[in-house]
């Protein structure tokens, strides 16, 4: 199972404002030049991101956006989600769909990817955004301008 750009580029997008936490808006350029990502489809991934409760916004000369709540709330399990959906590796375990499959009842495949899916669920929501910049400040980053997720 690969991420698509939306959720590599929105962690990175979310783990930027997780370091501006308190300090107020961050500016959309700001985020797309620390995070080499395209302002246009920072702005997208924004949207979404606020729809989802995760960001606001605020207008004006000293605008930009911010965690709608501590990054101890937010999980990356919250991010990705809200970019690519649920997460799983093939359509048949995906939880709250019912997919019509002639071999369900006795697919030993599908138990492979059940546990597949519940794995990566379990580890991705016990990762905040808190523990990203706990884990950021403990590297050795020689040039802060730059670091990557």
């Amino acid at each position: 199972m690969r991420l698509s750009t939306k959720g590599q580029y929105g962690l990175r997008a979310m783990f930027e404002l997780a370091l501006s936490y308190g300090e107020g808006p961050v500016a959309l350029k700001t985020i797309a030049e620390k995070q080499e990502i395209s302002e246009h489809y920072l702005e997208q991934l924004i949207a979404v991101l606020k729809k989802a409760g995760l960001v606001k916004s605020t207008r004006g000369a000293q605008g930009g956006y911010t965690l709608a709540m501590e990054p101890d709330k937010i999980t990356v399990g919250d991010i990705l989600r809200a970019l690519e959906g649920p997460l799983a590796p093939v359509e048949c375990v995906i939880d709250g769909e019912e997919i019509e499959c002639s071999r369900a009842d006795f697919c030993v495949s599908r138990l492979v990817w059940k546990k597949i899916k519940d794995s990566l669920n379990k580890v991705v929501d016990s990762i905040t955004l808190k523990d990203m910049v706990d884990d950021y400040s403990k590297m050795n980053v020689k040039d802060s301008y730059m670091y990557y997720i």
